[in-house]
């Protein structure tokens, strides 16, 4: 059947799916049927056509739907970050993996320029940070601005600045992604002054140790951060088969689930940079636990336990490819 034919005889149905969904369990299975039956034939006879597109759109709204009015077996909180999390995880993976890139140029930027300009901590750092630390560093204590507060006050206001810092970065996504690429340009090029700072005084190894203690989960979960506000941004700039404003409406509570989901993560770091990151005088074994520990949590929550519930979720269901921006 010829394309055009096949989109004569069905645009009718199709725009009533579109406007009309009803929220009837049996209405809406028997529609999401109806329309993956399409989808089918037109991957199958028009692969690469805007109708394909378009259906495929179709099938997604009506899954998401029916995946919505599904009785949960477990608790809620639970399957959030049991399922729902690591799955919007895989599906955004280009994001991830986009954030993660800039993140690391603006880093490697930060590095450089405090390399060849002997003035550029002090700008990006502060002098009163810089000449602390080198107090400190005489004094033989190099990290002892981690012991300045007390563990539990120090827990909580790095706690809370960090997720300030990471919704910020979530909500500035709206500016079509700029205001979230910006904000990872501001705290690569601190992470690049700041590290490279600490191995031009010999301490790189010992600022590694220390440092990453909390710094692995901190730095993970704000490329993570970063990766919520491209998913809004860039759903106002590629909403692809649908509306620019459903799109935005499917970016924006995609990216702020995420921006939640990583909540913990930051917690948990505020937590090791209070009470445990101030101890610069643990064993090194003991750093380099904490160290590996973070670092393989990252790899399994993040890239490969999404992957397998994304395989099950596979097995279970038929296949409608996810919008991914």
């Amino acid at each position: 059947m010829r394309e055009a034919l096949f989109i004569k005889q069905n645009t009718e149905r199709w725009k009533q799916y579109e406007l009309n969904k009803t929220k009837d369990p049996d209405e809406l299975a028997d529609s999401f049927i109806s329309i993956t039956d399409d989808l089918a034939y037109a991957k199958t006879f028009y692969p690469n056509s805007k109708t394909t597109q378009y259906l495929n759109g179709l099938a997604s709204g009506f899954h998401q739907s029916i995946y919505r009015n599904k009785k949960e077996k477990t608790n809620r909180f639970v399957t959030f970050w049991q399922t729902e999390l690591p799955v919007l995880f895989y599906t955004y993976r280009r994001p991830m993996l986009f954030s993660l890139a800039f993140f690391l140029v603006f880093t490697l930027i930060g590095m450089l320029s405090a390399m060849y300009d002997d003035t550029f901590v002090r700008l990006i750092l502060g002098n009163n940070y810089v000449n602390m630390t080198n107090d400190n560093i005489a004094k033989g204590d190099p990290f002892g601005v981690y012991k300045v507060e007390s563990s539990s006050l120090m827990f909580i206001y790095i706690a809370i600045n960090n997720i300030y810092v990471e919704l910020r970065m979530y909500v500035l996504g709206i500016l079509f992604s700029l205001g979230t690429i910006y904000n990872l340009m501001l705290n690569g090029i601190m992470l690049g002054s700041f590290q490279y700072y600490f191995f031009s005084k010999g301490l790189g190894i010992q600022s590694v140790l220390v440092i990453w203690i909390h710094g692995t989960l901190e730095i993970s979960a704000l490329v993570l951060a970063g990766s919520a506000g491209l998913v809004m941004g860039n759903s106002l700039l590629f909403p692809k088969t649908y509306s620019r404003l459903v799109s935005l409406k499917r970016g924006a509570v995609d990216g702020l689930k995420i921006a939640i989901g990583i909540v913990p993560i930051f917690i948990v770091a505020a937590f090791l940079e209070g009470f445990v990151t101030r101890h610069t005088e643990m064993p090194v074994a003991a750093s380099v636990a904490i160290l590996a520990t973070s670092l393989a949590f990252i790899i399994w929550y993040v890239i490969l336990y999404p992957a397998r519930v994304n395989h099950k979720l596979n097995l279970l269901q038929p296949h409608i490819d996810e919008t991914s921006f």
